[in-house]
């Protein structure tokens, strides 16, 4: 039976949505073995009880720095984590997000940070949670939050209109020695 244009694309919506769910559920009910595997010190209560983000200087790229740099960043009112980041040299408001893969820039932070892309550059497709976009793989010469630093950083930047909020995904976080979370507090250590 042949099924109208209309009918399919409220099918794939539906199979979507029913895929997040089942993502979701298996994250709640596996939540211990997650935290283990991704080397996370998390608890259920932890997430987002308090307000803004704390840490908003820039880098001083002149300065010896100790072995031990830590930055604690507080949830927002919404349970999410937001801060300034520094890509390339330049101020980046994002979303600390350990559930993305990359660092995820929107178009404009692309910009801002010196990334001029053509449409031809996006040649990847990655599904989101507002379905599939298209995205430019690029690779960031450094990502800073207070006195941590991250350099030659793997991304991907979305196409315009695709990305509400530049992301700071796990190839920023899975360099760093110790990311906590306590208390409505994320201590992200290098």
């Amino acid at each position: 039976m042949a099924y109208s244009t209309g009918a399919r694309n409220g099918l794939k919506l539906a199979a979507v949505w029913a895929g997040m769910l089942g993502a979701m559920a298996l994250t709640f009910l596996h939540f211990g073995e997650l935290r283990g595997a991704l080397g996370l010190k998390l608890d259920q209560g932890d997430f987002g009880t308090l307000a803004d983000a704390s840490t908003k200087n820039p880098p001083d790229a002149g300065s010896s720095r100790p072995s031990d740099r830590t930055v604690e960043i507080r949830a927002a009112s919404n349970g999410h984590f937001h801060t300034t980041a520094y890509v390339n040299g330049q101020p980046v408001d994002v979303m600390v997000d350990t559930g993305a893969t990359l660092v995820a820039l929107t178009w404009e932070d692309a910009q801002r940070a010196g990334l001029f892309l053509k449409d031809q550059d996006f040649r990847h497709k990655v599904s989101t949670a507002n379905g599939t976009a298209r995205v430019a793989a690029v690779t960031l010469d450094r990502v800073s939050i207070g006195d941590i630093t991250v350099r030659n950083v793997q991304a991907a930047v979305a196409e315009p209109g695709k990305l509400q909020t530049t992301l700071l995904g796990m190839t920023f976080l899975g360099e760093l020695s110790r990311t906590e979370m306590t208390r409505g507090t994320l201590v992200l250590q290098q």
